[in-house]
């Protein structure tokens, strides 16, 4: 009994082997693709089904035909707009706890810190803004905020903040231009006090 079940399972074992040997050589062929790409040639093409048009690496990109708008990328670096005069808001302000009051000669009376920007969508770029108030009185800062894209600015916008207590830290945000204008860079200061 013993040697028929020995017997059964070797066979067992041996169609096994048989079955993984043709599974592997079947897997290790590459059935062309209906995408249309070529691996035994080493570069990658895909045919577009509605234009017929083989795309590889060399020719991605290429001109195929009179250039449109909507075939144009928008070139910020060509953007020239620019919005004319100084745009003066008055952001409200978030207390966010208390810093030790440390104006003297080598530390100013107030600091900002982590400038962050961002974009809203269909809205307006903005700059998070951190303020701490170092002196014991109470002040009424005034930043000062430069949008810029390549160097050339975009907009400057003046911050008047609402009078800010002594030792406190304070959060706010600066609205720059619409999004429709590219904005890569922001700087900001302050003017007072």
């Amino acid at each position: 009994m013993t040697n028929r079940y020995e017997q059964a399972s070797s066979q067992s074992v041996l169609t096994c082997l048989a079955c993984l040997a043709m599974a592997s050589s079947a897997l290790g062929q590459v059935p062309a693709s209906s995408i249309g790409v070529d691996v035994s040639a080493g570069q990658p093409e895909f045919l577009d089904p509605r234009t017929g048009q083989i795309w590889t690496p060399g020719n991605v990109g290429d001109r195929s035909g009179p250039s449109t708008p909507a075939d144009r990328a928008f070139d910020p670096l060509a953007q020239a707009a620019v919005v004319q005069g100084v745009v003066v808001q008055n952001p409200l302000t978030s207390p966010l706890g208390s810093v030790p009051i440390t104006a003297g000669p080598t530390v100013p009376l107030v600091t900002i810190e982590s400038p962050s920007l961002r974009a809203i969508p269909g809205q307006r770029w903005q700059v998070v803004l951190y303020l701490n108030n170092n002196s014991a009185s109470i002040v009424n800062p005034v930043i000062s905020c430069r949008f810029t894209n390549a160097g050339n600015t975009v907009e400057d916008t003046r911050a008047i903040l609402p009078p800010t207590g002594p030792g406190l830290r304070v959060g706010f945000i600066v609205y720059g231009p619409k999004t429709d204008l590219f904005v890569d860079h922001v700087s900001c200061g302050v003017i007072t006090p």
